[in-house]
């Protein structure tokens, strides 16, 4: 079994190749990994294992389609996690977003379906269905993405779904709720926080913190990644949530407590444009065909997770020092 990765040295990416490679997923203990992943800010050569006999990196963008198209040839399976990813990057500037996004998902279809590989999951998020008072979203609701980097995970679906319809393409899509865990970059909520926290800093929440998230340990989400690779059906979008709603201002105080810090590190800030403020997913699909239901209780995935923070300061201080986040 040979697989292709884009994005395999980001954050979810990442944790997906580390437990192929360390033979989590049954039947694919011996599946060789190539992971294509262009290095920006949001991925780290080291999150991945320096030498393994059954990985190889290779350092290139979606966007080369030549590139691409070769690394495609021979591949039993490719799994789409190379993205732009940060609404608050795309709200200042949305150009990366769309030809990452939209134009890179195009030239990897494009490579796939000239490579004849056998499988594609293209992962995906919630953010493409907008904001929800109240209910649940399920695959077939309308897509009303408010951000540039939600309009254009959208943009990237519908680019996925044509090529499947149109040519047949063997592609399933994912849609997650938002994920944490270890090797997440600072620039997101959690991690943020707790490194902030951990340098003694007040974390920012905004407006009100009312805003209500979903979050999927990342390896629950790899897991039902995998299991869409293995068993969803072609041209079929899953849900992948986790059930464990809080609101940012919750998740604010309970970090803060983790971290021994008081209240008083809380700080609101004015509140981001267009912000979303509520995100629940209808998981049953995956539930009902594939089996797959979260294993990772939201307490104990949050406790871990800062404490992984706390012991790996080389891994995020050099990050941190670069500037590369809010």
């Amino acid at each position: 079994m040979k697989i292709l990765v884009t994005g395999g040295a980001g954050f979810i990416g990442s944790h997906y190749v580390r437990t192929l490679l360390d033979g989590g997923y049954p039947g694919f203990e011996d599946a060789h990994v190539t992971v294509l992943d262009l290095l920006t800010y949001a991925g780290n050569r080291e999150n991945l294992p320096a030498a393994h006999p059954r990985l190889t990196f290779v350092h290139g963008d979606i966007l080369d389609r030549d590139l691409v198209t070769a690394l495609a040839e021979g591949q039993d399976a490719l799994v789409h996690f190379a993205a732009e990813s940060h609404v608050d990057r795309s709200i200042r500037s949305g150009a990366a977003f769309v030809r990452t996004n939209v134009e890179g998902t195009q030239a990897v279809m494009e490579a796939a379906l000239a490579a004849g590989t056998g499988r594609v999951v293209h992962i995906s998020t919630d953010e493409v269905y907008g904001s929800i008072e109240e209910g649940v979203w399920d695959e077939s609701s309308p897509l009303l993405p408010n951000s540039p980097y939600a309009a254009s995970k959208a943009a990237s679906d519908l680019v996925a779904l044509a090529y499947f319809r149109t040519h047949g393409l063997p592609v399933s899509l994912t849609r997650c709720s938002n994920n944490y865990g270890p090797y997440q970059h600072p620039e997101k909520f959690i991690p943020l926080s707790v490194t902030r926290l951990l340098e003694g800093r007040p974390i920012p929440v905004y407006g009100d913190g009312g805003q209500v998230r979903e979050w999927l340990h990342v390896d629950d989400h790899c897991r039902a990644v995998q299991r869409v690779l293995e068993a969803g059906r072609a041209g079929e979008v899953y849900n992948i949530g986790a059930g464990s709603a809080v609101t940012n201002l919750e998740l604010a105080h309970r970090l803060a407590e983790l971290c021994g810090a008081g209240p008083e590190m809380i700080r609101h800030v004015t509140d981001r444009k267009a912000h979303d403020r509520r995100y629940a997913l209808d998981q049953g699909r995956i539930e009902r065909e594939l089996g797959h239901r979260p294993l990772t209780g939201f307490e104990a995935g949050l406790a871990q997770t800062v404490a992984w923070y706390r012991d790996n300061p080389q891994w995020w201080k050099p990050v941190v020092e670069d500037g590369e986040r809010p």
